[in-house]
Parts: C-alpha cells; structure tokens; sequence
C-alpha cells in the first residue's frame, strides 16, 4: 500500500512537471510576439545595409542615389554628382526605420482616398540583397500631424509621423555635396599655395607637413592644416538664380586674384582660384562648374605668405617627455637626466617642478622673426634635448646680434631671430633648477 501511494505521488508530480513545462513554453511564445494593438514596421533595414534609394516624385523628377566601391553614396540620376555623405546616410536612416502610427486599413478598396492612387513621393529602397521595397507617400493626414502610406504589395494603409515625409522628399540640392574641394584632408599628401607673388609648396612625411619650395623649410603643421580645412569648407551656394550666378561671375572675373590653391591626394589634383572684388570673395573650383560667393575666412586663410607658414619653436619635441637636457649658458654648464619618475644632476635628485619650468622655456622658444641671409656668430648658448626614447636629439646654438639673438638647429641653414627677454628667462630657469628637498624627518 505504502509504494502504491508513493506511485501514484510520482505521477502526480511528473503530470505537474510537464504541465508547468508547456504554460511556460506558452508564456514564452506569447512575449516572443508582439503585441497586437503595437503599430507594425513598414520598412526595417539596417541603414548601413542599404546600397541604393530612389525617390520618384510626382511631377515626374526622380533623384536616385548608390554606394560606390569605397561605401559612399554617390547621385546617379538626374546626372552625377557627388553627394553630401551626411546628407545621404539620414536619408538612408530614414529610409530603413519606417514605423506606423496606426493601421487605418487592412484592405483599402480606394487608395485615391489617402492620396495614394497617384502618390506625393515614392522611395525604392535596396538592400545589399537586392530586395527592393517601394513606399509610397500621399496626403498629409486631416490634422496634418502625419501622412498616409503604403507599401507596394501590402493592402494595408497605414499613418506614419510627418518626419518620415519630410525626411524622404529631398531634392538634387538637399543631397549635393557642396563643397567646392572634395578632398580628404588626411590622405592629402601636397599642397601648392600661389599667393602674395610666392609659390609655396607643401610635402606630407607621414604625418608632419615640410616646406618643398622655394626652399626645404620646417612648417607650422598646424596652419598648413588651417590652410586645407578653411579650403574644404569652401561651398556652393546652389540656390542661386541665373541672374546671381552671372553677377558671381562676372564679380570673379573682374576681380582681384588672391591666391590659387592646388591640393593633391590619392584621387589627382583640385584647384581652386580665389578672387576678391571690392570686400567680397568669388572662388572657382576644378571639380565643379561655376563661380561662387565664399566667406572671408577662406579669402583671409589662403592670403598668406611663406613666413605664415614657417615653424618658428627652435624644438620639436613637443609634449614628448625629453630624457636628456644639456645646456651652456653664458659659461655655466647644466646637464639633467630622467630617471624612471624624476629627474637628476651628477647624480643628485632635482626639483621636478623647476625642471619642468625649465622644459617649458625650452617647448616654448620661438623666433620672433626669421632672418634670410647672414650667417650665425660665436655661440653664447649651447641647447641639446634628448627625446623619444633617445631617438631623437635636437641641438641649437644661440649668438648674440647686437641687443637681441640669432638662433640657428643643427644641421639647418635656416637662422631664426630671437628677443633678448626669451633668451634671458631661458638663462634664468635653468640656474632655477634646484635640488629636490629631502623629506622631513619625523619626530
């Protein structure tokens, strides 16, 4: 009697088991669907995975865009044009992500009704399957906060919110790339620069810009880079009418030349001319047609000349931590070394924050002019920094001219004018540098 019981207890627990199994396999099935009152995705691709958009219009105008080999989208259709990437990926973004509002009808027996029949806008989007889903856009609802739309090949009409409309009916204009240089600034590898009656010349060696012409010169890195960025940001203004555009051109022509800027990367060579008449400047660019009205920033940035250009701190060193400084100065000698956390003198601890003020003079000097011929007296003050790892050792000698100084790199003709107060504060920071103050015993 007693396992009787037991067998029927197993039982009893082996029918709850598997009871309890399939009301959870049922509660698991039912949150893995959506809920029913949930408006329904009309279209959902990954922006990234959409290689091709086509928007037809109801006038007949069609604008239709691709990705390139590289990924970026390109306008194929009216004609090609280059096109703003930003532009062409929020397009693209919206494109993928259509979400309705509501469902207005399962099986629309008149699509005239939503504006539907003949519709505002029709976007064709492909993915990189080749799957082509093709939205229509039509009226704007009653309220006007939202549209009616449909998929071709769903009965279904939906609403969707007034974003999706405005984010879909683009124009050629909207989605043009409107610079007038089209380069990319990190693949640049020259730059020419014809201004002020001077041919510049500008070599990238991997990431540090020289001066070619008219001579090998160090260059200010950072206003070759100002050079480039204010170019790019040079634009067309596309809704000009014909009769502004021939007033820019006209402007241009009479104009005086300012500078023409060449700039050269993997894809070939863009020019762009820059004209100033009266207090305005027109620019005119290779890579696309017409003459344009552009900011004076880029007027103001290309009319420079080759001092503008020219790197005028005596180190290179930069924020790099040097390991190695030796210095005479008016007959002192100096000599510090890096250790692992401080820094030393004939084998005594230094003050870290004088020595540092120290390398901050030495960071920091700069010409205040640069002097084209002559040649560079007895040195007064004899610098050598010892950077990356060793790598690098930079050494300057500095003379006395007259009330001021001339500097000069080694292994460079070129000689740099320097104030006597910069020369004076170098001195006076390095008789600074002190030992470092033993800790205080404990009592």
């Amino acid at each position: 009697m007693r396992f009787r019981g037991l067998l029927v207890g197993v039982v009893v627990l082996a029918a709850l088991a598997v009871g309890l199994y399939y009301s959870n396999k049922q509660e698991a099935a039912k949150a893995a669907k959506p809920p029913t009152d949930q408006p329904p995705k009309i279209i959902s691709i990954n922006s990234t995975d959409i290689n091709k958009i086509d928007l037809k219009k109801k006038d007949g105008s069609e604008i239709a865009l691709a990705r390139n080999a590289g990924g970026d989208w390109q306008i194929t259709a009216p004609k090609p044009f280059p096109a703003d990437q930003d532009s062409a990926n929020a397009l693209a973004t919206t494109a993928g992500a259509v979400i309705s509002d509501r469902v207005v009808e399962d099986k629309a027996s008149n699509l005239a009704t939503y504006g539907l029949q003949s519709p505002a806008l029709e976007a064709d989007v492909t993915s990189n399957k080749g799957k082509t889903s093709k939205l229509l856009i039509g009226d704007d609802t009653p309220t006007n906060n939202g549209t009616y739309a449909k998929l071709e090949g769903d009965p279904r009409v939906f609403t969707v919110a007034s974003y999706v409309k405005s984010g879909l009916d683009k124009n050629i204009n909207d989605l043009r790339d409107k610079r007038l240089l089209t380069f990319d600034q990190d693949k640049v590898s020259r730059v020419e620069l014809n201004a002020k009656k001077q041919d510049i010349e500008f070599g990238r060696d991997k990431d540090q810009w020289q001066i070619l012409k008219p001579k090998p010169l160090r260059a200010d890195g950072s206003q070759v880079d100002d050079l480039l960025r204010k170019t790019k940001d040079a634009k067309m203004d596309l809704s000009l009418s014909a009769d502004d555009a021939k007033k820019s051109a006209s402007a241009f022509a009479a104009g005086m030349l300012v500078a023409t800027v060449k700039v050269t990367g993997p894809a070939g060579t863009q020019t762009l001319e820059i004209r100033k008449n009266k207090d305005d400047y027109y620019a005119k660019s290779n890579t696309v047609d017409g003459v344009y009205k552009v900011s004076n920033d880029v007027g103001t940035a290309v009319d420079k000349g080759l001092d503008d250009f020219r790197n005028k701190k005596l180190f290179d060193f930069a924020f790099n931590e040097p390991s190695k400084i030796d210095l005479h100065v008016n007959g002192k000698a100096f000599a510090f070394q890096k250790g692992a956390e401080d820094w030393f003198s004939n084998g005594k601890k230094m003050d870290n924050i004088s020595v540092q003020s120290l390398l901050d003079k030495l960071r920091d000097l700069s010409a205040s002019r640069f002097i084209d011929s002559g040649t560079l007296g007895s040195p007064v003050v004899d610098i050598s920094v010892t950077s990356n790892d060793g790598k690098r050792v930079e050494k300057v000698l500095i003379s006395k001219e007259g009330s001021d100084y001339i500097a000069q790199r080694e292994n460079e003709p070129a000689l740099y004018g320097l104030d006597a107060k910069t020369v004076d504060d170098l001195s006076k920071a390095a008789s600074d540098v002190k030992e470092a103050q033993a800790p205080a015993k404990k009592k």
